[in-house]
Parts: C-alpha cells; structure tokens; sequence
C-alpha cells in the first residue's frame, strides 16, 4: 500500500505511537540494568583485597629458543630477534622499527 507523505497527519495517532515507545524502552532499561549489575558482580576492582585469593598461575622457564629484549622486556622468540646491540643484548623486531 503506498503511503502519501504530504497528506496532514492526525495528531493523535502521533502521540499515541509516542507513549507506546517510551513504555517499551522503560522496560528494555529496566532489564539491562538488571545484565549489567550481573555482569558487573563478575569483576574485580583495581586495588581491591586479594589476600585470600589463591592463585594458580603455571610459570614456565624461559626456552633455549627465546629471549628478553633489551627495550621492552618481553620474553620473544628467536624469529623475532631483530639484531643484537655492541655490548650483546639483544631487540627484537617491534622495538627495532
């Protein structure tokens, strides 16, 4: 059915329309708070007291085949060595570029 938009329109039925979309959005707002506190009780804050948390953190040595770069730090693997400094230590490529 085609629509003629230059026609006036009749008020009421605005309106109406109107009230029915804010009924439904306070009830969509209603639940999302309802998902976001759930969600939010998941997390822990920064600086919050951990001290009877245990945790269960594997640390594995480093490999023969890594290294720490020099700049960053970080424990990369040989590919990715980029070149090692006079004095011997070692970059890898993302500090190099």
């Amino acid at each position: 059915m085609a629509q003629d938009y230059d026609s006036p329109r009749d008020k009421d039925e605005d309106e109406e329309s109107l009230q029915e979309l804010g009924k439904t959005s306070q009830d969509a707002g209603a639940d999302l708070d309802d998902d976001e506190n759930a969600i939010a009780e998941d997390y822990e804050l920064p600086g919050a007291d951990l001290s009877n948390e245990d945790s269960s953190v594997t640390v594995i040595p480093m490999q023969g085949d890594e290294f720490i770069c020099s700049s960053c730090f970080l424990v990369k693997h040989r590919s990715q060595l980029a070149y090692t400094t006079p004095d011997g230590q070692p970059v890898c490529k993302e500090c190099a570029a």
